[in-house]
């Protein structure tokens, strides 16, 4: 299973593909790739919003893969920056949806105790445990990468238990 995570951002928007290689003689996550898609506030916001549209229609087709997973809406005290970040995560499940993917939603909570076993975890918890868990040199870069691949490991785990789940009905 192939993983395209998505940490949707107003100034950086993270990507992380992982990959859960279950062909190999020890069953592993497997990092494949990450970055952010910078955006400048300089530009007017429809062309950061095509900016991220267009970047992540050509990674998706770069990588292939199986689903797209992505954080959920959290509220926020600023409603203007809930309503910014909203319309990336519009375009980004758009780019998801023109790819013909599927794609999966977790709450930051679910996330983090997925990832750190503990829901409230700092950033630079999640940044360390992704690092490990991926059985990297250094903590993934930007921050919003990190992030986004925490998400893609969340919807494998996740999916293992519900497969679990399902073969012990």
């Amino acid at each position: 299973m192939r993983v395209f995570g998505i940490d949707c951002g107003t100034e950086c928007t993270g990507y992380g593909i992982v990959e859960w290689d279950d062909d190999a003689r020890s069953p592993h996550l497997a990092w494949l790739g990450a970055g952010g898609i910078r955006l400048s506030k300089k530009d007017p916001l429809p062309q950061r919003l095509a900016l991220v549209y267009t970047t992540l229609l050509a990674l998706l087709e770069t990588h292939q893969p199986d689903i797209v997973a992505i954080e959920e809406v959290f509220y926020s005290v600023n409603a203007k920056s809930a309503l910014k970040l909203g319309q990336v995560r519009g375009v980004a499940l758009l780019a998801a949806a023109t790819a013909g993917l599927p794609t999966a939603e977790y709450a930051p909570l679910k996330i983090k105790s997925t990832v750190t076993g503990y829901g409230l975890a700092q950033k630079e918890q999640v940044q360390f445990m992704v690092a490990r868990l991926l059985n990297l040199a250094s903590v993934p870069e930007p921050a919003d990468a990190a992030d986004a691949l925490a998400i893609a490991i969340c919807h494998i785990h996740q999916s293992q238990t519900l497969t679990l789940q399902a073969a012990n009905l």
